[in-house]
C-alpha cells in the first residue's frame, strides 16, 4: 500500500469455527503462530461490503464501494494479536489488482452482490479469478438480540479486537499493516448459508462444529501502508 487508506466496513457477518492448532500451524508462514482460545485455533468467513474506500485525506464522496468475502485466521507475532488472510474475494478488477500489487494481499476477483432487505442481508459471491480454484458462497443473515461491545465478551474480543494483519508478498516476504477503528459493536447473528465451497477451495476439511456467528453494523477504518517485516 503506497499510502494509508480510509474506508468503512459495513453489514458484516463473522462465521467462526474452531480448528486444530497443529493443522493450522502447517498452513502459516514462519514466524507466525496460531492464536488459541479455549484450546482451539479459529478460522472465520466474513462477508461484508467496503464503502468509501479512498486514500487517507480524500473526501468520502470520492471513495468506491467494494463488496468483499474474507477467509481469515488468528495469529500472534511478538505477542501482538493479529489476523492472517487466506483469501479475500472482491468485486472490481482494478481494485483487486491494486490490492494485490500495493497491499500484497491474496485478493481474487469475484462477482458479488449484497442486498439489505427486510432487516436481512442477502450475500452472493462467485469467484471468477483466472487460474484460481473456483469458490462460491451464498448466505442470508441478520442481527438478533441486543447489541454489545466486543471487549465485553471474551470470545468476541479474541476474534475481533485485532488491529494488525499479516500477509506475504510474491517473494514470500512477510508483511504487515495496522488498522485503526473503534471497538466493535456486535449482535448475535442468525445465518442461513446455502452454498459454501471455500473450505475445499483452500484445502481444508469443513469442521464438524457449528460456527459461532456475530453480526456487526460496521466501523470506519484507517489502514496503514504495507510494511516489510525485516527480521
Amino acid at each position: 500500500m503506497v499510502v494509508p487508506l480510509e474506508m468503512g466496513w459495513r453489514r458484516l457477518l463473522f462465521e467462526n469455527w474452531p480448528v486444530d492448532p497443529v493443522t493450522l500451524d502447517a498452513r502459516l508462514p514462519e514466524p507466525l503462530e496460531p492464536d488459541v482460545h479455549d484450546g482451539s485455533a479459529w478460522i472465520s468467513i466474513v462477508p461484508f461490503t467496503n464503502v468509501a474506500v479512498r486514500p487517507k485525506g480524500v473526501p468520502e464522496p470520492f471513495g468506491i464501494r467494494l463488496p468483499e468475502l474474507n477467509v481469515r485466521t488468528y495469529v500472534t507475532r511478538d505477542d501482538v494479536p493479529s489476523v492472517y488472510f487466506f483469501s479475500l474475494d472482491a468485486q472490481g478488477i482494478a481494485s483487486v489488482l491494486g490490492a494485490r500489487i500495493f497491499q500484497h494481499l491474496p485478493y481474487y476477483y469475484a462477482r458479488i452482490s449484497l442486498e439489505w432487505r427486510d432487516g436481512r442481508v442477502r450475500f452472493r459471491s462467485r469467484r471468477r479469478h483466472p487460474g484460481a480454484r473456483p469458490a462460491r458462497y451464498a448466505a442470508t443473515y441478520r442481527p438478533t438480540g441486543e447489541p454489545f461491545r466486543a471487549p465485553e465478551d471474551p470470545m468476541a474480543e479474541f476474534l475481533l479486537e485485532r488491529y494488525r494483519f499479516y500477509t506475504q508478498d510474491q517473494r514470500g516476504t512477510l508483511r504487515y499493516a495496522n488498522v485503526d477503528h473503534e471497538p466493535w459493536t456486535l449482535y448475535r447473528a442468525d445465518a442461513e448459508v446455502d452454498v459454501n465451497t471455500l473450505w475445499s477451495a483452500h484445502g481444508f476439511e469443513r469442521p464438524d462444529a457449528d460456527p459461532v456467528c456475530y453480526y456487526a453494523p460496521g466501523v470506519d477504518v484507517v489502514a496503514s501502508r504495507s510494511r516489510r517485516e525485516w527480521r
